[in-house]
């Protein structure tokens, strides 16, 4: 979950109990946030937009169906005209370096930029410890009632090519399950999510009363989010749970499932300096780029460890991007 300006890759960690097995739970989480040029939500109602009386006229037209989907088009919309939401992921206008990669990296990867103060995540950049998943990656992708069968399929086909593409590029078992699944991906309107409770701890098993609240009560300008779990007070993933909201169209839909699962796989940070990149707030760029494959190869590269802090990871980390980069620096 991320504040101000469509921050993404923020993160928050912290422990939980299971009951009634003694283990300990520790969540990160990370999302996706409103981002200009699109005005605040105000506390007293959503400011949706009414619909034109053209399309109003026009049901059969292809246009939102409710009030928050008119508001999250325009906002897709708006962003489209800023020159945000790229979808030229090669960018010859946005050159990196090795250097560059590497800070990039360790601010993306060793810190969290959220913690939870009295139940809400607060931002408060930390540095924090490699966190990835050793045991296969299995996903599940569940749609609410609200989600039209056309659109399940095509979302269906887009992330199973996706998931397979995150596998190749971290040499780590990646899929789309229909059955048994450690990172779910629930896709609900407005109010399937504020129903989902009961659903949460069935899945999650030890989630506690704040972190449910995080997802139900999830504020109009978060557009969506993921929490990865580790448990015993390890480094290692064991669980994640994203959620996207099915009000929205579908090119940020799309942004949603391409930051959402790979902040799953390890990277819950943002830098305002990464570029061209997802993990960045300022949502000029809307699927995965070249510069953020490059991050998911060096995180599972086998020379770093889960729990390695900035001190221990650097030198090793500049060693993988020399030889990803040819020494470029």
């Amino acid at each position: 979950m991320t504040v101000a300006r469509g921050q993404i890759g923020r993160s928050v960690g912290r422990n939980l109990s299971k009951a009634p097995v003694p283990t300990v739970l520790a969540v990160v989480l990370a999302g996706c946030q409103l981002a200009a040029p699109a005005p605040p939500p105000t506390p007293e109602a959503p400011p949706a937009p009414t619909p034109p009386a053209a399309a109003t006229r026009e049901p059969e037209a292809a246009a939102p169906a409710s009030a928050l989907g008119w508001y999250y088009a325009r906002i897709e919309a708006q962003r489209q005209e800023a020159g945000l939401l790229r979808t030229d992921i090669t960018a010859t206008d946005a050159p990196f370096t090795s250097n560059n990669l590497v800070e990039n990296f360790v601010r993306i990867a060793l810190y969290d930029e959220y913690q939870i103060v009295r139940g809400r995540p607060v931002a408060r950049a930390t540095p924090s410890t490699l966190r990835r998943w050793e045991s296969p990656v299995r996903m599940r992708l569940d749609f609410g009632p609200s989600v039209p069968p056309e659109v399940r399929d095509s979302d269906r086909r887009d992330v199973a090519a996706y998931a397979a593409r995150l596998g190749r590029l971290t040499g780590h078992p990646v899929s789309l399950v229909h059955g048994s699944a450690n990172f779910h991906v629930l896709v609900v309107n407005e109010n399937e999510r504020r129903a989902l409770g009961p659903r949460l701890r069935d899945l999650i098993p030890g989630i506690d009363a704040d972190t449910v609240r995080i997802i139900t009560d999830l504020p109009l300008e978060t557009f969506c989010l993921v929490l990865a779990f580790s448990r015993d007070g390890t480094n290692v993933y064991s669980d994640a749970l994203a959620v996207i909201r099915a009000e929205h169209p579908d090119l940020t839909r799309r942004a949603c499932y391409h930051e959402e699962l790979a902040q799953g796989m390890g990277l819950p940070n943002d830098s305002p300096q990464a570029r061209p990149s997802i993990f960045n707030d300022g949502k000029e760029f809307a699927l995965l780029t070249p510069h953020d494959e490059l991050l998911l190869r060096i995180l599972y590269d086998r020379r770093l460890r889960p729990g390695m802090r900035e001190a221990e990871a650097r030198p090793i980390v500049t060693r993988i991007v020399a030889e990803l980069m040819g020494g470029e620096s």
